[in-house]
């Protein structure tokens, strides 16, 4: 993962300082590329541990076209929690009570995710993010994208339109009223000399807390998609856009850059599967992981 490394590096080194929705602040670069040889290694970071369990979760969750939290955090998976909170609070006249990632405010994080997994009219009402990713893949204005391109991978392997978007222009400002518009917006499947690669275009990349889960889900799926096809895997090319630390991880990211990268894992799928939608969190294995230890750092709501 040296790539990833010497990414921090360079927008440490050349970034621009740059205002951000968030109010938070970060040091940005626009337009950077990462390859992965899927054949070399499962490109799971190893500078500091990474929860893979979560990152299989989520991309179930994407696949089965679920939008709702409540599944995530039934399974232990937090990630997504703070933009449905932060919304819960601002409609219901909570949000001056409570000063973002404070002591008091964490208790309310608690209270909302007790609510989420115990209530489903509660879950339904506040945990749901709005039609991201899972509604796109899988119902982008009547069209299920993730089924056709493992069809058309198929069928034609040679197409240059193997393409799904999360990217719904009529849908960006309902997203935006509980969560986010896409980050990783649209990618690309490419077939050559029996494997599958991956290209992966994000708009908007948290380079310190979101961009390692993004490489290995991204991996992932094609590691899935290359069973479900019977192709090899090949690459992951990771291409961005607004590419960016955050002003408060800075002291993270420099605990990181002190820390010299391990031999990457790998990830067996450990049962065969005649589709996608079939997999199950059981159906992977990881070996040979041997990260640094966890490093924790806030996330910009």
């Amino acid at each position: 993962m040296k790539q990833y490394l010497d990414l921090l590096k360079l927008i440490k080194e050349t970034g621009t300082k740059k205002e951000d929705r968030t109010g938070t602040g970060t040091i940005s670069i626009f337009g950077h590329q990462m390859r992965f040889d899927l054949q070399e290694g499962f490109p799971l970071m190893t500078t500091k541990k990474v929860n893979l369990d979560s990152i299989i979760h989520e991309l179930l969750w994407f696949i089965k076209g679920d939008t709702n939290i409540r599944y995530l955090v039934k399974n232990g998976v937090n990630i997504w929690n703070d933009w449905p909170f932060q919304s819960w609070l601002n409609q219901t006249g909570q949000s001056e009570k409570y000063t973002m990632h404070s002591k008091e405010w964490k208790n309310m994080m608690k209270t909302f995710i007790d609510n989420v997994i115990e209530d489903e009219e509660f879950a339904s009402q506040y945990g749901d993010l709005g039609p991201v990713y899972g509604k796109q893949w899988r119902d982008f204005e009547g069209v299920d994208q993730l089924d056709n391109v493992i069809q058309d991978i198929k069928k034609s392997p040679d197409s240059r339109r193997l393409i799904v978007s999360a990217w719904n222009p009529k849908d960006i400002p309902v997203m935006i009223k509980s969560g986010l518009p896409p980050c990783h917006t649209l990618f690309q499947f490419y077939v050559s000399k029996g494997k599958l690669s991956c290209q992966l275009y994000q708009r908007s990349a948290d380079v310190f807390l979101g961009v390692p889960y993004n490489i290995a889900s991204y991996a992932l799926l094609t590691l899935m998609i290359a069973k479900v096809t019977e192709l090899e895997p090949g690459e992951f090319v990771h291409s961005f856009g607004d590419t960016h630390i955050y002003l408060n991880h800075l002291e993270q990211v420099n605990e990181q850059l002190s820390r010299d990268p391990h031999s990457l894992p790998k990830l067996e799928i450990i049962k065969k599967r005649s589709s996608i939608f079939e997999f199950d969190i059981s159906d992977f294995e990881l070996t040979e992981y041997n990260p640094h230890p966890f490093i924790s750092a806030p996330i910009a709501v």
